[in-house]
């Protein structure tokens, strides 16, 4: 599965706004977004970060899971 790209962030009063390729794609506050702005300073790659809070870390695979013999028919 390809590395995430393409996420951003920008932290306006308690909110962190994620975008996505330009779009926004989540908004986090309160602890959630702390606990992203920590992660951010603690050195985690950013752009797993991102797509970790966004669920948008699963792309990849889907198409092959459901033609897999045991999800046919689902």
């Amino acid at each position: 599965m390809p590395a995430p790209e393409g996420f951003d962030y920008d932290v306006r009063g308690g909110e962190v706004v994620v975008t996505h390729h330009g779009k926004r794609a989540t908004v986090l506050r309160g602890n959630a977004a702390a606990r992203f702005l920590a992660d951010v300073e603690d050195g985690d790659d950013e752009q797993e970060l991102m797509a970790r809070v966004t669920g948008n870390y699963r792309r990849g695979n889907e198409r092959t899971a459901k033609d897999h013999p045991r999800n046919r028919g689902r």
